[in-house]
């Protein structure tokens, strides 16, 4: 069910500069007699055929590409070039990730395994806005080929319909970028004012503070700041959208956001779906922000979240223009972690990729849209902003030693995460010198691009990629085996979906040595290495406070979840078991700590809520950072130390 674009990249043009935002990219090329032209002038040149304010032109490409190529290979949504110009005709099949494999998303022992069967929302005709490219071939006469693999011909393309826009709402060309607001929010393609404004909102802000960075082809794109810009956003008034819905909604005012809710209503005996009444964060904390990628199109994956039948989350956000779509309150628990522990103190957020395809890209829209809501939910609920409370569902570990290898490894090693804390404000900086005791892996997302198999054939190549995952070994070499996950039970290999031996970019792992080039840290009881060199490191310096097993004690168990203990439940609450995973913290060891926490259960297993109850023991645990997934252990096995040297 995955596809992937193999197209070579093209090779880099040389650029001198000391201040480029992003690394080169490949190697230059030979002399040619006749020179593409660059992508700045391209942008001038589609600017002046088509009547487009070159800064309105650069300012959406921007949004939607960050003025990438991406080699002429498609986003999650079909989306072509600097332009991101939509060609999904073909891309509709695919089944939602929650459908794919033997995950509970549940994870809760206490009723039984919640496993939905493979299906596919009904996402109906294809939406104007995953058609934009063939409308840019008839608006310019270039051939839809020529529209996704060449930039210039796409930025051309992307110039037509920004021209058509503006002449649909009767608005003469301008040379003002004042005047393009209207066109600008059509542009996205969204078919409501508050996410089509939203999209222009986002635009003209980064007119405002304009920008330069290197393209993943080698080239310098520069926007000159206009700090004063101030749109005419009446030009939006007769586009003709329409006003979505939005139901007392929680989102930032920065952001478009409708009520679509999941259904809490019973369709048999006992059953229920697809989530839990709750009363967060007043019967209990909120602590996590998970960020899944859906593997699914938009509609399809709506169509789901409503059948109570399926599973559910907090948000859903759309690729094209960022737009949000809320489905619970956050006082109510989704079913979407797979570990009903993390269900019950976090907030599930699916990201829209229809095309299921590991190798494929992330608009900018997207991210931006995402980094907004997240820092509105973490200062409304006190999530720190770091990688042990913004997880990837791929780092929410199995409850039990029994569940961890049905576990989502969405959204996968593609998922560009030193970016995405860049857009939270918490960029990944160097916290400590060389002796910290630390490291915060951090590759150059753009440059660093591990191989990988399996994207679409099981033991095939991917499409050389970008990646925020950094791959370990037993030893400081790769001719050393790949380290070993104990509790998958498998021998590692480099599939686009085997967290056996890698760490992703944002998480914070202790020093156990150093052999030159090499770093080796402590990684799920062992010691495990990754290439780190000088000249162009995989992770940076950092100090903080870490776990040891107590003076005496020479192994601690780990666990997936923080349970109270036996004697905590009252009666009619039956008691869960707390069951170690099959690793161990062994004496000398040292894991990066998060929160302090108690024990707790939330248990909800009938339709009625008056049931429902919050467990709380007496037992603290502490999170650590221990693997490719967080993990527990209990306060009183060991104790938190500084990991300065």
């Amino acid at each position: 069910m995955r596809r992937s674009v193999t197209t070579p990249r093209r090779a880099a043009v040389p650029v001198a500069s000391a201040a480029l935002l992003l690394p080169l990219v490949g190697a230059a090329p030979a002399p040619a007699p006749h020179p593409a032209p660059s992508l700045q002038s391209a942008f001038a040149d589609a600017a002046a055929e088509y009547g487009v304010p070159r800064s309105v032109l650069l300012g959406v490409s921007y949004l939607q590409s960050r003025w990438d190529a991406h080699a002429g290979a498609p986003s999650v949504t079909g989306g072509y070039g600097p332009m991101h110009l939509t060609d999904a005709r073909t891309a509709l099949a695919g089944a939602v990730h929650h459908s794919e494999g033997a995950e509970d998303a549940r994870g809760d022992q206490a009723r039984p395994a919640l496993v939905p069967e493979e299906r596919i929302g009904s996402a109906g005709e294809v939406p104007a806005r995953l058609r934009t490219l063939p409308r840019a071939a008839e608006l310019t006469g270039l051939s839809a080929e020529r529209l996704r693999t060449d930039p210039a011909a796409n930025v051309a393309g992307g110039a037509a319909l920004l021209a058509a826009a503006q002449r649909r709402l009767g608005a003469p060309p301008s040379a003002d970028p004042a005047d393009w607001y209207g066109a600008v929010a059509l542009f996205s393609g969204a078919d409501d004012r508050a996410t089509a404004a939203a999209y222009a909102d986002e635009v003209y802000s980064v007119l405002r503070t304009g920008g330069e960075r290197v393209t993943d082809t080698g080239q310098r794109v520069a926007l000159a700041a206009r700090p004063e810009l101030t749109p005419d956003t009446g030009t939006l008034a007769d586009a003709g959208l329409r006003a979505p819905a939005a139901g007392g909604t929680e989102c930032p005012a920065s952001v478009s956001c409708e009520w679509i809710p999941a259904p809490y209503e019973e369709f048999g005996d006992g059953d229920y779906g697809n989530h839990d009444l709750g009363d967060r964060p007043g019967s209990q904390s909120i602590d996590y922000i998970v960020v899944h990628d859906t593997e699914g199109a938009w509609e399809g994956v709506l169509d789901l979240v409503q059948d109570p039948t399926y599973v559910s989350w907090n948000y859903s956000l759309r690729s094209t223009d960022g737009h949000i779509a809320q489905h619970l309150k956050a006082k109510d628990v989704g079913w979407h972690a797979g570990n009903w522990y993390v269900n019950a103190k976090s907030i599930g957020l699916e990201h829209e990729g229809f095309l299921a395809n590991p190798d494929a890209w992330y608009t900018e829209a997207m991210y931006r849209s995402s980094a907004r809501l997240v820092k509105y939910l973490a200062r409304r609920y006190g999530i720190p902003l770091d990688r042990q409370h913004i997880l990837g569902h791929d780092t929410v570990p199995g409850p039990t030693a029994a569940t961890i290898r049905n576990m989502h490894t969405d959204p996968g090693p593609y998922w560009d995460w030193r970016h995405y804390f860049e857009l939270l404000g918490r960029p990944l900086v160097p916290t400590a010198g060389k002796h910290g005791g630390l490291v915060t892996i951090r590759p150059d997302y753009a440059t660093h691009q591990p191989s990988y198999t399996g994207c679409t054939t099981a033991g095939q190549s991917c499409a050389p990629h970008g990646s925020s995952a950094v791959r370990l070994y037993s030893g400081p070499g790769e001719s050393y085996p790949l380290i070993k996950d104990i509790g998958l039970g498998i021998t590692p290999t480099t599939g686009v979906n085997d967290l056996s031996s890698r760490v992703s970019t944002g998480q914070r792992f202790a020093v156990a040595g150093r052999d030159g080039d090499w770093t080796s840290i402590w990684y799920l009881g062992q010691r495990a290495w990754f290439h780190n060199p000088a000249k162009a490191p995989t992770a940076v310096p950092a100090k903080g406070l870490v776990v040891r097993a107590k003076e005496g004690v020479e192994s601690v168990p780990v666990y997936g979840r923080a349970y109270p203990e036996a004697s905590a439940y009252p009666e009619g609450v039956p008691v869960q078991p707390v069951s170690p995973l099959p690793y161990q913290l062994l004496a000398g060891q040292r894991y990066v700590v998060g929160d302090r926490v108690p024990g707790q259960y939330y248990y909800a297993v009938t339709f009625d809520e008056a049931t429902h109850r919050v467990v709380t023991g007496e037992d603290l645990y502490y999170e650590i950072q221990f693997g490719h997934r967080v993990a527990f252990v209990r306060a009183a096995d060991v104790e938190v130390v500084s990991s300065a040297r």
